[in-house]
């Protein structure tokens, strides 16, 4: 059905998402996006990525948008049906949908329901979209040995840095770089690369509610490269999978992260 290449990035209405989106739409990708948003006061909002599928459009591919929780069954299903029956094709998966807890508690205080949310989301929605999306590719490969099938999922510098206040976070992320290695293990006989995108304090949503306390550490040195990243930032590093220049590795953790996963003295 469509010629172009196809992306489906979850969580791709705003922040890492957008920017991952924007990058694979920059390269010829026309591109599925799953967002899950709310306005201030609960109710669906469809706005941001209303407008992300309009930026993307006017990069000269095509959009569609779905929303969805990817911790659903029926909402995986749903988003992998929009693909297929709008492109008939999907050459790369970006897992990015992610939250943070709804409050941050201590580790002798957090709560099973916090943990479940984050989980389910963070963990489980990636790891069976996963499974479902590398099945049709490996489908796909049989049919079109040529083309290049690659997923691409965003971890977290909370993968192996301890925040007590926000545990199963730095679980659902942990968990994330383990579900790499699996999936690249085996998915390698097929030719499909998995990836791991490794940011680290990134400008978005999600960091905003930090950002004084952020801005003192970057200036005090918390990291080698002193900036903020970017959702772009991210999305090059995306793009390059997508481009095929890291085609002879796989289950790599790349880190975006100005430097933090560095050991210094």
């Amino acid at each position: 059905m469509a010629e172009r290449p196809v992306a489906i990035v979850t969580g791709a209405s705003r922040g890492i998402g957008k920017g991952i989106a924007m990058e694979l739409a920059s390269l010829g990708y026309n591109v599925v996006i799953n967002y899950f948003d709310f306005t201030s006061d609960g109710k669906p909002d469809e706005s941001r990525a209303v407008e992300t599928q309009k930026e993307i459009k006017a990069l000269g591919v095509e959009c569609e948008i779905l929303r969805g929780d990817v911790s659903k069954a029926q909402d995986r299903n749903s988003l992998v049906a929009l693909a297929k029956n709008t492109f008939g094709r999907c050459d790369l998966l970006a897992n990015n949908a992610g939250v943070a807890p709804s409050k941050r508690l201590d580790l002798l205080e957090a709560t099973e329901e916090s943990f479940d949310r984050v989980m389910s989301i963070n963990l489980k929605g990636p790891y069976f979209l996963t499974q479902q999306v590398a099945n049709w590719m490996i489908e796909q490969k049989k049919k079109y040995p040529d083309r290049r099938y690659r997923i691409v999922s965003t971890g977290s510098i909370s993968s192996y840095t301890s925040s007590p206040a926000r545990g199963e976070y730095c679980v659902s992320k942990a968990g994330i770089s383990m579900m790499t290695k699996l999936y690249a293990d085996r998915l390698a006989e097929y030719g499909i690369g998995v990836f791991e995108v490794s940011p680290g304090i990134i400008a978005t949503d999600m960091t905003s509610v930090v950002k004084d306390r952020y801005d003192k550490l970057i200036a005090e040195g918390l990291t080698p490269i002193q900036r903020w990243g970017l959702p772009e930032d991210i999305g090059k590093v995306v793009g390059a999978i997508a481009e095929g220049r890291l085609d002879f590795s796989t289950g790599q953790v790349i880190n975006v992260d100005g430097g933090f996963h560095l050991r210094r003295l």
